[in-house]
Order: structure tokens, then C-alpha cells, then sequence
């Protein structure tokens, strides 16, 4: 299976494009550094610059390692719940994905269970980030069928959680 544009649009609103690396703003080291549509890597150090067509190159790669891990996560998901979850994996990595409560639940049949816990994932290095409560409630609507200008602007309108 493959992101629908209507998934890559809510990551491109959320992810944006920085073509100068920039340290992650939410954690308490700055790491990972990170470049383009969200790509981080050992070779993201202070100091790189990209082109926009490295940018998209690489988020097009990065994109179909996420795919390829979710969809085996997910087999039978239907296209928004895997734009959803996609979105989540690419922020987050497959690995947080994996072992969340969220894909147990999905695995279970809890599909309103597993939608509920997108939401639970808004912090970074323990603390709320407003931008994750925005991207999260994004994806959780978008993975119960809105589409992604809808998801987006429930997103964009959602609350900075009292911690």
C-alpha cells in the first residue's frame, strides 16, 4: 500500500520543509538534527544545507521505508487509517509504532480504542508540545476518515493539553 496524497499533505503541513538542518525543537539536547520534510540521519549535522530537490528525494525514501514497516504492521488497513499511521511512524519512527498501545489495540479490532491513543503521544522528552497535540488530533481524525483539509484544521484548532 502506498500514502494517499491526502496523507502526504497532512505530513507535509505538519513535517514543512527546512532546507538548513535545525536541531529537534522539543528536546532537551536538540537531537536528533533534523532537515527537509523531517529526515534525520547520521549525516544530519549543524551546518548542512539542502536543495529542495534533496529534500524531496529524500522524503519520497523515507516515505517508502515507512510504508513497507507499517504495512506490515497493518496489512489490512484501509487507506486512511494507514495515512494515519504513517504519519504517526514517520514522526515517531516504526519502532515507537510497534510497540505502542495504539497498534495493539488496532491488531485487536479496537479500531475506536487504537484512534483514542493518538492522542496520548504529545510529548517530547516528557513535556507537551502544542505542535504534536495539533498533529496528533490531525491524525487521529484523519485515520477515523476525514480528509486531510478537515483533519487539518481539527488539528490546527486543538488545544495545548494541561499536563
Amino acid at each position: 500500500m502506498r500514502t494517499s496524497a491526502e496523507g502526504i499533505a497532512l505530513m507535509h503541513h505538519y513535517e514543512s520543509c527546512r532546507l538548513s538542518a535545525y536541531p529537534d525543537p522539543g528536546s532537551v539536547d536538540g537531537r536528533p538534527w533534523t532537515i527537509g520534510w523531517g529526515h534525520t540521519g547520521p549525516e544530519v549535522k549543524r551546518g548542512l544545507v539542502w536543495t529542495q530537490a534533496q529534500a524531496d528525494a529524500a522524503f519520497l525514501r523515507d516515505l517508502q521505508a515507512t510504508e513497507y514497516l507499517v504495512e506490515k504492521m497493518a496489512p489490512t488497513a484501509t487507506q486512511a487509517e494507514f495515512d494515519a499511521l504513517v504519519s504517526f511512524a514517520y514522526n515517531l519512527g516504526a519502532a515507537a509504532l510497534r510497540g505502542s498501545t495504539l497498534m495493539r489495540l488496532y491488531q485487536a479490532g479496537d479500531k475506536t480504542g487504537a484512534a483514542e491513543q493518538f492522542l496520548r503521544w504529545d510529548k517530547n522528552d516528557g513535556a507537551v508540545l502544542h505542535g504534536l497535540t495539533k498533529r496528533r488530533n490531525a491524525e487521529r481524525s484523519l485515520f477515523l476518515g476525514a480528509t486531510s483539509a478537515v483533519a487539518i484544521a481539527i488539528g490546527d484548532r486543538a488545544k495545548r493539553a494541561i499536563a
